[in-house]
């Protein structure tokens, strides 16, 4: 009798205790801590903070400091562009997080965030006075905010029997997406005009296959059901550009055309831009040749000419820039031309890379001005990249407009891991150029297709007439460059509220044998694609027929799913009329099902960020 009662209460005591466990382990807490820099300590604000496998999450403030609610035994999950991830369970109640800087940035002296700079030696990141929190946590926006955007309106649904072909520039821009990600990492949506989908497509790295043929580029293109409605069909568009090796690249003549007014004075603008520009100079080959123009209230030529051999010149000269006075952008662009006329090298990349805020206040200023002196420029044979740094004055506007009519290319550099990005990964596309003039030009077939929207592209649409005028300017294809592009269809047959509401045509009839003409073809449509030859003036053509197969979206390959997950984010992001009931979760989701492809851990990155987002609603 008494081993039976013994035997119970040791039974008892051991339900209990595995009761007290159970509810220890289950039991709910505030974490707070402080978020550092493992280098030296410094406070890290902007850092993401989430509870791994939930959409629970905190972002760290201007001191570093956090506080979340965790079960213990959760797993917080931390993370911020360009620092390494940590996953660290949660046992108590007081958790601080050192973080350490991504290899891909260790060789460079300076990490750069959305908020300021860090040296290894003396981490002092850098909040702007005009800054505000929400609930004393998560940093939004600049109070007084003088960015400037290029207003547009999204694309709408065509129908193709009234308007069968769709004609358009390409663009290799990605600023868009980099200054999108700035906002975000600082705990706010950015605006709409900001949102420019077809950077975001442009953005990320594809698998298509390389041009074969005398061709410079190839084109792949795919057809399957749109994630956010499935009743509809999407249509992937890519063009992969030549790649070419360092070695084989044409000579460089480069002119650095860098803004040193006072409004370059933060941290997160000539501080920054001049770590990106000597990452670019590690990059120089002894043929290349590099002058430096600054403008502030004067413009100057503070380096002449000099061979990429001589390096050391060359930093020293970047290094002694600093910021100060008004901006005179329209005087240093014109000097920069007539130092870049006067270096030409024949059969060469000729090129400026003009590095700023867009902040132009003295001279030519306005968008239009400083487009038409850029216009009466590009006949010189002498490309114009433009590189964008900073926050709260930035202008956006005038970058765009810039690299458009310059025959160059437009980023935005947010942080260091960016500039190597653009600079070093992507160096022959960002630089050389392969093709020029290239537009493309789609012809639907009325008879499968009912109507149609391209997604994105809004500033770079063109007349039908367009396409066949060789005078007619359109964008540059770098080394290596892809370009993707996407096409909404409502097919024929099915009903929807999108598709535009048109009486039948009084005047214009379709003959039956016209009808059945169509009827009896099975393309879908037909790609046609023009570009030039760097040294020409005169076109060439490709054309390809595009057939659904009525793959499903399961079965349909990584660069089409990864590429429809990246328009669903810039859809969510404007709030389209389009996205039905798409959310940031499917996003993520069709994301994580296209990611064995990604050499340089972009689509990674891309789903952290939209998980960032999902924080934010």
């Amino acid at each position: 009798m008494k081993t039976n009662s013994f035997l119970k209460k040791i039974a008892w005591g051991l339900v209990i205790f595995i009761g007290l466990s159970n509810a220890v382990s289950a039991q709910k807490i505030q974490v707070n801590g402080k978020v550092m820099l493992a280098a030296d300590s410094s406070a890290l604000p902007g850092v993401t903070i989430r509870i791994k496998n939930t959409n629970i999450g905190v972002v760290s403030n201007s001191q570093g400091n956090y506080t979340i609610q965790a079960n213990i035994g959760d797993t917080l999950h931390f993370s911020f562009i360009g620092l390494e991830i940590q996953n660290i369970p949660v046992k108590e109640r007081k958790l601080n997080v050192y973080l350490k800087e991504d290899e891909m940035v260790m060789e460079e002296a300076t990490i750069v965030t959305g908020y300021g700079v860090t040296h290894h030696e003396s981490a002092k990141f850098k909040l702007h006075s005009g800054m505000r929190i929400r609930g004393g946590a998560m940093p939004l926006a600049y109070t007084q905010n003088t960015e400037e955007y290029n207003k547009f309106a999204a694309n709408r649904f065509l129908p193709a029997l009234n308007e069968p072909l769709s004609t358009f520039s390409i663009d290799v821009d990605n600023a868009a997406y980099s200054n999108v990600r700035r906002f975000i990492n600082q705990g706010t949506f950015p605006p709409v005009d900001a949102i420019r989908t077809e950077e975001f497509l442009n953005y990320f790295t594809y698998n298509y296959p390389a041009p074969q043929e005398k061709d410079p580029v190839s084109i792949t293109t795919e057809v399957s059901n749109a994630p956010w409605n499935t009743q509809h069909k999407l249509v992937h568009i890519g063009i992969k550009a030549k790649e070419v090796s360092t070695d084989n690249l044409p000579a460089s003549n480069l002119v650095f055309l860098i803004d040193v007014s006072g409004s370059m004075s933060d941290a997160n603008k000539l501080p920054l831009l001049k770590s990106s520009l000597k990452l670019l100079v590690k990059q120089l080959r002894p043929q290349d040749r590099v002058a430096i123009v600054t403008y502030a209230n004067h413009t100057k030529e503070v380096l002449a000419s000099t061979p990429g051999s001589d390096k050391a010149k060359i930093l020293d000269a970047i290094d002694g820039l600093y910021a100060s006075g008004g901006t005179a952008g329209g005087d240093g662009i014109q000097r920069a031309y007539r130092v870049a006329e006067s270096n030409f090298t024949k059969g060469g990349n000729n090129r400026i890379i003009l590095a700023t805020d867009g902040d132009f206040n003295i001279g030519i200023s306005s968008p239009r001005e400083l487009e038409k002196m850029i216009e009466t420029k590009r006949t010189s044979g002498i490309y114009l990249t433009v590189l964008g740094f900073g926050m709260g004055n930035y202008k956006d506007n005038r970058m765009q407009v810039l690299a458009e009519k310059g025959n160059g290319n437009h980023a935005y550099i947010d942080n260091l891991t960016e500039a190597k990005k653009v600079l070093v990964n992507e160096f022959g596309g960002t630089l050389f150029t392969v093709a020029k003039d290239v537009k493309i030009q789609v012809e639907f077939n009325p008879a499968k297709v009912q109507a149609y929207r391209l997604i994105g592209y809004e500033s770079r649409l063109l007349e039908a007439k367009d396409f066949n005028d060789d005078t007619k300017d359109a964008g540059e294809m770098g080394a290596g460059h892809s370009v993707t592009a996407l096409y909404e269809i409502i097919p024929v047959g099915v009903k929807s509220n999108f598709a535009p509401n048109i009486d039948p045509l009084k005047y214009q009839k379709t003959e039956k044998n016209e009808k059945k003409m169509l009827t009896d073809s099975p393309e879908l449509l037909t790609v046609k694609l023009r570009y030039k030859q760097p040294d020409s003036h005169k076109s060439s053509k490709m054309e390809v027929t595009v057939i659904d197969n009525n793959t499903p979206i399961k079965k349909s390959s990584e660069n089409f799913r990864f590429s429809a997950a990246v328009a669903g984010f810039g859809m969510l992001l404007q709030n389209s009329d389009y996205k039905n009931n798409f959310t940031f979760d499917d996003v993520i989701d069709l994301a994580k099902q296209a990611t064995n492809y990604d050499p340089e851990g972009y689509r990674k990155e891309f789903i952290r960020l939209v998980e960032s987002a999902t924080l934010l609603k």
